[in-house]
């Protein structure tokens, strides 16, 4: 296989492609953060190491770059991020605040909650958005993004692989997991993010802060914290009332028809990511 025609690690025929090609897994991966950090250590390892308090929408791009780049990059490109962040990870520690012990943020049960949470919010919120997908499917996608998996160092044997051994994961992970002060910080920082300095002049830094776009966010995020699983929303403190998923479904339905009617909008090329773009002309279906 030439470099022209390399399509990664998934390709036109995955279900990969099918699920990432909605752009309304972008909220699933709001609504994985707030899973995250119930995990007491996974959320600690952020809150000491990332820069999303400081940088959260340079973050927003660089995590959504990496991912892309899993996505749809070439065999070398994917294996120069992946190896990139293995040592980035490699060289990171933080401290437990319950217990003071210092731990190594590549820890695999850590590494393992990233990945499963990220990988079941992208496929529940497509879902749960109205793309149609088979059983089968579902178990094809979660077998498939255990490549993923292994590209941050996990053995692949120990990563759920299927819909049946994730919800075994995560009713396993339930004793580990609740809300701390880092968990708290969290989910209100991702609900009412700052709007960045660099966002033109004071006036207009103004009205993005407490203007329409500020509340289609606040929606866009209580549609993400709904979407969670009842345990996880009675974790935060909220209701896990099937009337709450029955919302959360015709909200994230809505704003998906939002998103494509937006699209059908622009010009042709800026419907389609770029780098989701060459792989399509790499895979002949530009």
């Amino acid at each position: 296989m030439t470099t022209d025609d390399d399509l990664g690690l998934f390709g036109p025929g995955s279900v990969t492609w099918k699920v990432h090609r909605e752009p309304i897994v972008t909220l699933g991966g709001l609504r994985s953060l707030y899973l995250q950090a119930l995990h007491p250590r996974a959320v600690a390892a952020i809150a000491q190491n990332s820069s999303y308090r400081s940088d959260p929408w340079g973050r927003l791009e660089r995590t959504t770059t990496y991912v892309e780049t899993v996505l749809y990059g070439t065999t070398a490109e994917v294996a120069r991020v992946a190896s990139r962040i293995r040592r980035l990870h490699a060289r990171m520690t933080a401290t437990d605040p319950r217990t003071g012990e210092t731990f190594r943020i590549n820890e695999p049960d850590l590494l393992r909650w990233v990945h499963v949470t990220e990988v079941e919010s992208f496929l529940t919120t497509a879902r749960r958005a109205g793309l149609d997908l088979t059983d089968d499917e579902v178990d094809r996608y979660y077998t498939e993004q255990v490549r993923a998996a292994e590209l941050v160092g996990l053995d692949p044997a120990t990563v759920p692989a299927t819909a049946a051994e994730v919800a075994d994961y995560f009713e396993a992970m339930k004793p580990e997991l609740g809300l701390t002060r880092d968990s708290a910080e969290t989910a209100f920082f991702l609900t009412v993010p700052p709007v960045p300095a660099s966002w033109g002049s004071s006036a207009l830094r103004l009205g993005l802060t407490l203007g329409p776009t500020r509340w289609a966010y606040f929606g866009i995020a209580a549609t993400a914290v709904a979407m969670l699983p009842p345990w996880a929303r009675r974790m935060f403190g909220g209701l896990g009332w099937p009337t709450t998923d029955l919302s959360a479904d015709l909200s994230v339905r809505g704003i998906r028809l939002l998103i494509k009617a937006g699209l059908a909008a622009l010009p042709e090329r800026y419907r389609v990511a770029p780098m989701r773009r060459e792989a399509l002309q790499r895979a002949g279906l530009a």
